[in-house]
């Protein structure tokens, strides 16, 4: 986990204080302003008890991957909402970041068909 406590506090007081639908229209902006494609949105609430919503996204090339995250990273600390957890590497084709409600994945194209995770959820 990333921060001290005065980090984790501040994210469990800006997740009662910003709904899901808020906090995914930040986390599309980002994406959509870094030239994320094909991304999609799943609401996973009574579906799943890892999280109740879903980002997916595809960008273009490892480079790409990085600049999708850093840039949802980015959007979410201004508005004062902290990461749990990152994972994968741009290199492997996949990142993963854990806001608790919502988890965002970003592809490569090859990676995003090969695991396929819309059909899970979609």
């Amino acid at each position: 986990m990333h921060g001290s406590c005065d980090n984790k506090a501040l994210l469990w007081y800006n997740v009662r204080n910003m709904t899901i639908e808020e906090q995914t229209q930040a986390i599309v902006k980002a994406l959509e302003e870094r030239k994320g494609t094909d991304i999609k949105v799943y609401d996973v609430r009574g579906k799943s008890q890892l999280a109740d919503c879903f980002v997916v996204a595809t960008g273009a090339a490892a480079p790409h991957l990085k600049a999708l995250i850093a840039e949802t990273q980015a959007a979410m600390k201004a508005l004062g909402v902290a990461s749990y957890r990152t994972s994968g590497d741009p290199e492997s084709g996949w990142i993963v970041v854990d806001y608790i409600d919502i988890v965002v994945h970003v592809f490569s194209p090859e990676a995003r068909a090969y695991y396929a995770l819309e059909k899970l959820w979609a």
